[in-house]
């Protein structure tokens, strides 16, 4: 009897059907990265920030000073001596009952001859008082509001913005352990919906948090929700065609991410409040509900859960779509005679070869996450135009991925993969070496650099879904992609505590780990042209894949339906 790919090539493997659900599960990649980058624009530190004296507020009001005139004859001085310790005067406040602020005037107008409100603060006596940290009534100087102004994250408090992005990345680490591992057990499309309603409530409920806590932890549950999202209709798509479509739209999916990157400075430039800017990024999410009228469930998942008669309905649908017809011999199915069993951690390291997949992915998708955020983080502390800066680093990402279109079925996936991230290595080996008096230099190698990392992190999402079988695909990417959220979490204390060591130290650290991912990948079976394996048995065949391709018939058992 017929099998599945044999069903879906008569069926159209790329026709209009799946052209328009690959169309429409691609913009999950473009909100998606509003969300995995959104902390650089909601999170947009002030202009100036001071903390005012316990009248300094009466004092400006009366002397009608703007906010800047107030900063700079209200504030500490940079580097004060009377501090004590190391300040830049943004974080303390001169030690001055309210009371001090008009006696300290007056006295100073006694012996100035008298002062008036435009006069520098410099010429009061309360200038030399002791200087305390501030405990609160913060007052900034900025265009565009932030959640830094919004819930004072600055000073000993800076920290917690920081906070804000590991606690995202912990909602998609825990996404993948359940909405993902749901997947698997209950259909990807309805896991996708429900992950789409929780991202757009969850971030609604972020934009109007009335306090940090409750931002935290609904920034948390949009990791989650987002996470399903995303992985979900990566699966989708690449289930829902023939095997040597599934490098352009496991590629192109990812371009959309890419998409997201630049498109998403302009909305920050246009909106200058971040509750605005957060739920510009969060509503379109309910649009995609909208996809359960157009988009079927995975057909390839029904045959996993001994479902052949809905899966070859859908199939049928699929060929009427496409222009195709499917003649009575395909009224048959075969349908996969291995036990349906809930998918676990130890399905993925049972045998040798998925033993081998699993861990050699697992730190594949770690070292992409740290090297790629890192050398991110690196770009941006060059200063410049934040929102033209972020759109260039997305700009420079689109190369990326034409390349891979132009390599990877030409030479395969493996060499392309290890390839990327041995470049990744060497750039940022070299560029910690370069001297600083050639900085066009430094620039251009750490550019190709993150080209490099970029080709390598989108080769992983593709191989990672090609080296599973259908019933541990879901729960397998999204576990080992879960060492992505892992290295999101790290690389910043990698990049800046090693840093304060050594400006270059972080810089050797991703050279190492990208080179080392480069030798580890090319230990991977190659997957060009091979059918997607629907058993553990099938991916054990890999390490011969002669045999694979040839098709050895499998046990199995036929589902019919009478058209």
């Amino acid at each position: 009897m017929p099998s599945f790919d044999e069903v879906l090539q008569k069926a159209g493997e790329f026709g209009r059907f799946q052209r328009r659900v690959f169309l429409l599960m691609c913009l999950t990649g473009i909100t998606f990265a509003f969300l995995f980058v959104s902390v650089v624009f909601l999170g947009i530190g002030p202009d100036h920030h001071w903390c005012r004296g316990p009248s300094a507020a009466e004092l400006a009001e009366r002397c009608g000073w703007s906010p800047e005139e107030e900063w700079n004859r209200t504030a500490p001085p940079r580097s004060a001596p009377e501090s004590g310790v190391r300040s830049d005067g943004r974080c303390e406040r001169y030690e001055l009952e309210a009371a001090n602020w008009s006696s300290a005037a007056d006295a100073a107008g006694a012996a100035a001859g008298g002062l008036s409100c435009s006069d520098p603060l410099s010429s009061f006596p309360n200038r030399t008082a002791p200087l305390v940290p501030c405990q609160g009534n913060w007052k900034y100087s900025q265009s565009h509001t932030s959640i830094v102004s919004e819930f004072n994250l600055v000073c000993l408090n800076s920290w917690m913005l920081d906070f804000t992005q590991a606690v995202l990345n912990l909602g998609f680490l825990a996404g993948a352990f359940t909405l993902c591992y749901a997947a698997d057990r209950y259909g990807r499309i309805i896991i996708y919906l429900i992950s789409c309603f929780g991202v757009g409530i969850s971030g609604i409920i972020v934009a109007f948090a009335p306090n940090f806590t409750v931002f935290v932890i609904f920034r948390f549950l949009q990791g989650v929700f987002g996470k399903g999202t995303w992985m979900t209709s990566y699966v989708i798509v690449t289930e829902m065609v023939g095997s040597k479509q599934r490098r352009i739209v496991g590629i192109v999916i990812q371009i959309f991410f890419t998409f997201g990157i630049i498109i998403i400075p302009g909305i920050a430039y246009l909106i200058p409040k971040w509750q605005g800017i957060q739920l510009a990024i969060t509503l379109p999410n309910f649009l995609f509900l909208l996809y359960y009228w157009v988009v079927p469930e995975s057909p390839r998942w029904l045959i996993t859960r001994k479902k052949g008669e809905k899966a070859l309905k859908i199939l049928q649908s699929i060929a009427k779509y496409n222009g195709k017809y499917l003649s009575p011999n395909y009224s048959e199915i075969t349908v996969t005679d291995e036990e349906v069993s809930n998918p676990s951690f130890l399905d993925l390291v049972r045998t040798p070869q998925m033993r081998k997949c699993t861990l050699i992915l697992m730190f594949a998708w770690f070292t992409s996450a740290v090297v790629y955020q890192g050398l991110v983080m690196r770009l941006g502390i060059i200063g410049g135009n934040l929102y033209i800066d972020f759109f260039i680093s997305g700009v420079v990402e689109l190369p990326g991925a034409l390349l891979i279109l132009l390599t990877i079925e030409r030479v395969g996936r493996r060499l392309p993969f290890a390839v990327s991230n041995i470049v990744a290595g060497i750039a940022c080996l070299v560029t910690a070496f370069l001297p600083e008096g050639i900085p066009w230099l430094r620039t251009t190698v750490a550019t190709i650099g993150r080209l490099g990392i970029t080709m390598a992190f989108e080769i992983v999402y593709l191989v990672n879904s090609e080296l599973y079988p259908t019933t541990l695909r879901n729960f397998g990417v999204s576990l080992c992609s879960g060492l992505c959220d892992f290295g999101g979490i790290v690389a910043p204390f990698l990049l800046f505590r090693l840093s304060a060591i050594w400006l270059e130290l972080p810089l050797i650290i991703f050279g190492i780990l990208a080179s080392v991912c480069g030798g580890l990948v090319m230990l991977l079976p190659e997957t060009k042209g091979i059918a997607l394996p629907e058993t553990v048995e099938d991916v054990e065949k890999l390490a011969s894949p002669h045999v694979y391709k040839r098709g050895k018939k499998k046990k199995s058992q036929v589902t019919s339906i009478h058209t």
